[in-house]
Formats: C-alpha cells, sequence, structure tokens
C-alpha cells in the first residue's frame, strides 16, 4: 500500500543522534524510526509496516525477533557478561565460537581472531599480514591491493584500502600503501604486483561479490585465476566476507563456492544476524604458525570488546539457528528466485541491468542519464518504495536488495512491483 508523502516516519523533533552517511541538516529533524521488528518486518512508531528487504545492513540473516537468541543472551549475561580475552584469559562461548568458526573454514588448521565488527575485521587481517611478513624476514612487504568499487569497511586502513572514491576523499593519506585495480580483470591485478615489485606486496584483498559498491558478482573464472596469482607471487589472498558470509551466498564464508582457500578470511554481519556486534579474522595454519608455534611473537593488537561473551554466545545461537533451519541450502534455491523476479525490471527505461544471481542481494543498476538528470533520484526511489511498504537500499548508481534468509520467495514479486511502481513514479515524466 503506498502511503502518503510524510507518513513514513515516527516521532520527530531534532535529534542528537549523528547518523552515518547521512545529511545531517536534511536528517536532524526527519528520521525514519524502527520501533519493533519481526522476521522479514520491521514497523515504525506508529505501528505501519515494511518488508526489510535489505536485512537491515546486509546482516539480519536469521530474520528479526528470534527469541532463541533473546534466550541465549539472557543466560549469557546472567552467567557472565564479558570479560577480556587478552593474554591468557579466555571465556567459555569465545573459545566455542572460534573452534566452531574454524571447523566451517575451507583452511587446514585455522586460527581465528575474534573482533568487534567488519571494519576491526579488516584492518586486523592487513595488521596479520604485516606483521606476518616481518617474521618471515620481509619487513619491506607492506603494500595491500584491492579493486575499484571494493568496501571494506570505514576504520583507518579500510578506509585506505576502498574503492569507492567518495568515502576515501580526503582520507587517501590514512594507508597510503594501498593501490586498487580493476574489478574482474585478473591481468591487472598481476600487472600491479609487477609494476610494485612482488617483494614489496603483503597481501591482496577481494570481497567474492562486491557488495556496497553495487552487487557484483565475479566473472566466471576471475575469482580462481586472482588466488593463482596470489599464489604465483607469494602474495597473502585475503577474502572479506563481511557482507558475503553466513549464508548470503550460500555457504558459511561464501568462498567455497569457487573452492577457493584464502590465506585469511574476515567475517562480522551474518556471524550474529547482527543481533550483537562481532566479527573476526579466519586465518590459514600457515599465516597463525609464526605467531603460534615461536615463542615471544605476541601479536600487539586487539579490541576491547573481542572475544566478548555475550556476543559470542549471540553468534552460538545464531549458527544454531542456520544450521536447524538449513538457511544455507535455502540461500541457494532463493538466490535464483529473487533474481529472476528483479529481471523483468530489466524492461523498464530507467534500468540498464539487474545483476545477483550469486547469493541472495541483486542491484538494479539505474540508467546513466537519468542519474546525470537527478543526482538525487536514488534516494528518491529508496524513500518511494517506503512509502509503499518495501525497505531497499540506495548505493552508487543502483538499488540494492538483499533481504533475510528466512524470507518466502512469495514476496518477490511484490518488491518487484514496488520498484517497478517507484521507477514511474521517480523517472517517468
Amino acid at each position: 500500500m503506498r502511503l502518503p508523502d510524510g507518513q513514513t516516519k515516527g516521532a520527530q523533533g531534532d535529534t542528537a543522534l549523528w547518523h552515518p552517511f547521512a545529511d545531517m541538516h536534511a536528517v536532524r529533524r526527519d528520521e525514519f524510526i524502527v520501533d519493533r521488528a519481526d522476521d522479514v518486518w520491521v514497523y515504525d512508531t506508529e505501528g505501519r509496516r515494511y518488508l526489510d528487504a535489505t536485512a537491515s545492513l546486509w546482516y539480519c540473516n536469521i530474520g528479526h525477533g528470534r527469541r532463541e537468541i533473546a534466550e541465549a543472551v539472557a543466560a549469557q549475561l546472567t552467567r557472565l557478561e564479558a570479560y577480556s580475552v587478552f593474554g591468557d584469559y579466555s571465556n567459555t562461548p569465545a573459545r566455542e565460537l572460534a573452534h566452531r568458526l574454524a571447523g566451517y573454514a575451507p583452511m587446514a588448521d585455522a586460527k581465528v581472531f575474534l573482533t568487534s565488527g567488519g571494519g576491526d575485521s579488516v584492518d586486523t587481517a592487513v595488521k596479520i599480514a604485516l606483521t606476518y611478513w616481518r617474521h618471515q624476514g620481509r619487513p619491506e612487504r607492506t603494500h595491500v591491493i584491492s579493486r575499484v568499487g571494493s568496501y571494506h569497511g570505514m576504520h583507518g586502513i579500510g578506509t585506505g584500502l576502498g574503492g569507492i572514491d567518495a568515502n576515501r576523499n580526503g582520507f587517501d593519506g590514512v594507508f597510503p600503501t594501498a593501490s586498487r585495480v580493476a574489478n574482474n580483470d585478473a591481468a591487472a591485478l598481476r600487472a600491479e604486483i609487477e609494476r610494485l615489485g612482488a617483494d614489496r606486496v603483503a597481501a591482496f584483498i577481494a570481497e567474492p561479490v562486491i557488495g556496497a559498491g553495487g552487487v557484483v558478482p565475479p566473472a566466471p573464472g576471475y575469482l580462481e585465476a586472482v588466488a593463482g596469482i596470489c599464489e604465483q607471487y607469494g602474495v597473502l589472498f585475503v577474502a572479506d566476507a563481511v557482507i558475503c558470509g553466513f549464508g548470503r551466498l550460500g555457504t558459511w564464508y561464501g568462498v567455497e563456492r569457487w573452492g577457493l582457500r584464502p590465506d585469511m578470511i574476515t567475517f562480522a554481519k551474518g556471524v550474529t544476524s547482527g543481533y550483537l556486534p562481532l566479527g573476526g579474522v579466519v586465518a590459514s595454519g600457515d599465516v597463525a604458525a609464526p605467531f603460534w608455534d615461536e615463542p615471544g611473537r605476541p601479536f600487539r593488537h586487539g579490541q576491547t570488546y573481542a572475544g566478548h561473551a555475550t556476543c559470542a554466545a549471540a553468534a552460538m545461537a545464531n549458527l544454531d539457528i542456520m544450521e536447524a533451519e538449513n538457511l544455507l541450502d535455502r540461500a541457494l534455491k532463493l538466490e535464483t528466485e529473487l533474481h529472476t523476479a528483479l529481471l523483468e525490471l530489466t524492461g523498464h527505461d530507467a534500468v540498464t541491468e539487474v545483476r545477483g544471481g550469486i547469493g541472495v542481494l541483486s542491484a538494479v543498476e539505474i540508467h546513466p542519464d537519468v542519474l546525470a538528470r537527478d543526482p538525487g533520484v536514488l534516494g528518491k526511489l529508496h524513500l518511494a518504495a517506503r512509502r509503499r511498504g518495501v525497505l531497499i537500499r540506495p548505493l552508487i548508481t543502483s538499488l540494492a536488495i538483499s533481504p533475510p534468509l528466512t524470507i518466502s520467495s512469495e514476496y518477490f514479486a511484490h518488491i518487484t512491483e514496488v520498484i517497478a511502481d517507484a521507477l514511474d513514479e521517480v523517472t517517468v515524466p
């Protein structure tokens, strides 16, 4: 149902909350307040219901409001809410979670470094890589290569690596030993390694499917090719699975679909389905060996809430749900149904393509002429869909759809219809 203009907001008033990626001049008195949620539905403060077609920010894979998570969290809070895992300290949920995540990993003898989120995880992986090379007597290997259009969080290192120019504007000097190569072009990676000299390159980082940069799946053979190039030149391959992991691509870490065994995998988001913040790095046994097998080599890095007992308990309960409900297998079915439904939008004059088909995430690319004519069109499309009761996400030149893995495929036609109506409203003269 289409709601009148202005009827998508909850309680109003000048806010003290500084929103990420927001024009606060516009948002300060015009927030959209989410009050409660249940499975694939969220509700504003006036009780209106919206289909969450983005799983919040790519993360709510098991759907909202799961009592199993609440009960696991409550039980852990009353036993041990949290305690540092620095030095030799540990706690049972963090230890059990690390063992479980290592067991899911495609690498041999994997080890898990827990963090508070995805940005933490990327910065941690890069610092592991640089420290690894120092332990190998190769301190000159400090350069990290990423890709145009990539997103690796907004911490210092992740910002410097990011391939979305607007996010890096003004911060290029934060991590100067970074460069970006074209996506889906393995030859470009080889050329950049040879330009820099392989003896200077520490790592290459890549999302299996680019997320915030526009939901761009890999070309056939691309990921296998870049993994082979990294192996040839002795460059560590870091798979950024923050978005792609825990069922979003139908596997635990996304990379398994291509038979990859990266040196490291970063994760967050779906590991708890966002119920509590947690992330981490899975390192292969080879990468971990200098730290684990040699005395006097502590990794001088960590976050206060790394290994947080209650967050780890939430993750364990989330993984229990994913296994019990076969959500990985379900995702493989949903990915085809979602992509097929959205392909109908390619007939609209404002749409150039629909990307997807690998994982439960897709993007509707808006025609360059439409974007040029109205630079604010993506925001308008997002709001037009929201007035119709569906939450989608504007990216750089496209609209993203990435619903919870619990969604019924019956809703895909509705999502498609709402986007089509929004396109008609906003882009058709």
